[in-house]
Formats: C-alpha cells, sequence, structure tokens
C-alpha cells in the first residue's frame, strides 16, 4: 500500500481548510507565487520592449517559477520520506494540504446562498464579489446565483480536482507546480495588451496542467449530480477556456440551468453565449444543490485517492 499523502491532505483540507486565523499572520503559500510573478512582471514586462521580447521573458519567467519551486519541493520531499519510522508521509500531507480548496470553495459560496435566503441582494452581491471577477453591482437575484455556481463549478477543477490530480502524480513538487502555474494564469495570462505576450506562456501552461484535471471533473460532477452529461459533451466548448467548460457545462446539466451568457467586465458587457438548456432563474435553493452535488464530487476524488494509495 502506497503512503496515503493524498487522502491525508484531502481530510485536513475538508476539516479545517486554510484557517482565518493562519491566513492572518502568515497569509498563504500561493502569495509567495504572486510575488515572485509580480518581480518577474516588473523586470520583464516592459510596455516599450517588442511583443517577441515579451513573450520570451515571460518564458523565462515561468521557467524560473518552476524550476525553483519543483526543486524546492523535490528536496522537501526527499527530506521528509528519509525520516526514521516511516512516518515521512505525515510531513509531506501537511505540506501539500494548504494547496487544495474544498472547504474554503464551500465556505465561500455558502454566504451567497445564506444572503439570499435572508433577502439581503446587497450581501449577496458582496459576498459573490469575493469569488468572481465580473461586476455584481447591477445582478439580480438570478445573476448573483448563476455567478456563485459559475465560480463553484470552474473552481472545482482549480481547486480540488486539478491539484488533487497532480499530488497522486507528482507528490509535492506536482502539486505546488501545478499551484505555481494556476496563480500564473490567474495573474497574467489574460488576453489584454498589457500580459497578452508576457502571460502567453503561463496560459499556454495553465491550459495544458488542466487538460486531464478538466475532464475527469466534469465526468466526477456528472456522476455526483446523477445527470449532465449530455450537456456537458454538447455544451463545453461554448466556453472561452479549454477546460473551464467541461465542469462548468456539468455543473448547468446536473441542475438543469443556464449558465454563463452576456457578462459584464469594468462596465464592459461581454455577449458571451449560454451554457445548458434549462431555466436561467437560479435562486438559492439551486446554490444550496449546487453546494450538496459538490461535496458528493469531492467525497468521489476521496475514493478516486483511496483507490490509487491501494493498487
Amino acid at each position: 500500500m502506497a503512503d496515503p499523502v493524498a487522502l491525508a491532505a484531502l481530510v485536513l483540507d475538508a476539516a479545517i481548510g486554510w484557517p482565518g486565523a493562519l491566513y492572518r499572520r502568515i497569509g498563504h503559500p500561493v502569495g509567495l507565487f504572486a510575488a515572485l510573478i509580480d518581480r518577474g512582471e516588473t523586470w520583464g514586462n516592459r510596455p516599450h520592449w517588442s511583443f517577441a521580447r515579451r513573450r520570451v521573458l515571460g518564458v523565462v519567467t515561468m521557467a524560473l517559477l518552476l524550476v525553483l519551486t519543483g526543486g524546492l519541493c523535490r528536496l522537501a520531499q526527499a527530506g521528509l520520506t528519509m525520516m526514521p519510522g516511516g512516518l515521512g508521509w505525515i510531513g509531506v500531507a501537511l505540506l501539500a494540504w494548504p494547496a487544495l480548496a474544498q472547504r474554503s470553495l464551500h465556505d465561500h459560496v455558502l454566504p451567497v446562498a445564506q444572503a439570499l435566503e435572508r433577502g439581503d441582494l446587497g450581501g449577496a452581491r458582496r459576498a459573490v464579489g469575493m469569488i468572481v471577477g465580473r461586476d455584481t453591482a447591477a445582478l439580480d437575484e438570478s445573476g448573483v446565483a448563476r455567478a456563485a455556481i459559475e465560480s463553484l463549478a470552474e473552481s472545482f477543477c482549480d481547486g480540488v480536482a486539478a491539484p488533487l490530480f497532480w499530488l497522486v502524480v507528482g507528490g509535492l513538487p506536482g502539486v505546488w507546480c501545478y499551484k505555481a502555474i494556476n496563480t500564473a494564469d490567474s495573474l497574467i495570462g489574460h488576453l489584454e495588451d498589457r500580459w497578452r505576450a508576457f502571460g502567453w506562456a503561463a496560459a499556454q501552461i495553465d491550459d495544458v496542467a488542466n487538460l486531464i484535471p478538466a475532464r475527469l471533473g466534469g465526468l466526477v460532477l456528472c456522476v455526483a449530480g446523477m445527470g449532465g452529461w449530455r450537456t456537458m459533451v454538447r455544451d463545453h466548448g461554448r466556453h472561452a477556456s479549454p477546460n473551464a467548460g467541461w465542469t462548468e457545462a456539468a455543473m448547468a446539466g446536473a441542475l438543469e440551468l443556464q449558465l454563463a451568457g452576456p457578462i459584464a467586465y469594468d462596465g464592459v458587457v461581454h455577449d458571451k453565449p449560454w451554457i445548458g438548456a434549462g431555466r436561467a432563474d437560479a435562486g438559492p435553493d439551486d446554490i444550496r444543490l449546487a453546494l450538496r452535488f459538490y461535496r458528493r464530487a469531492c467525497l468521489l476524488l476521496w475514493g478516486i485517492a483511496a483507490v490509487v494509495m491501494w493498487f
């Protein structure tokens, strides 16, 4: 039997998440990635430089980030596995635990449903504004609920399925290199002029890193929601991302809802296609049901991790 690193990390994350008191004291490890990426952008993303030069320096920045992250994690894992008594896996699990976000994601989405149930639309807008990048000030109840569900579905891949996949495949270096890639993509992997060249490598690597986990996440959500297969297969390509559409379409199908559609960013409305063929009038009950499917999907991933641990 292999060491139960992945299963132990999942249990720790589900039980306590990343405690607020700890976050206030030391922040979160991904903050180190953000600081390094910010340094890299200051160094290599100068507006007066050519597009090609900034793209090359973006590639160099990502290479340095991954070499540094992978190297340190490899040393830490090697050192822990040499501990006497064969208990080094406990240390590896403790170092892997912060890379997962089961509890955090659940605890950020739940307050949106609770605010809507109280009739506090303003509070719901503020709560959902903490987890989405779109404009939330003018969203009605359905818009707020759909935004929360979309974020839950997409983040199921980035925060749970993908980190777990790379932890199982690559151990401590695998999971933290994935988090470095995902953090870089969220910060600089955009199509705006400022980041189009420098962030190109981050976006491309993130697409590759999520290729298998996104499809696995979609399948698991369909099993958890006991449906959504046809919607996932039909509509995953309607999302701008080659990966995020799998989990979002799976959730839309399982809930029999329409997600996505026209969305405003910085006052500009983007006419995105709808995902799903159900109703568009979502509410707090739909968020609650989405969270139920999410919890089931997380438990299914626990089962997959346990099977891998044994075989």
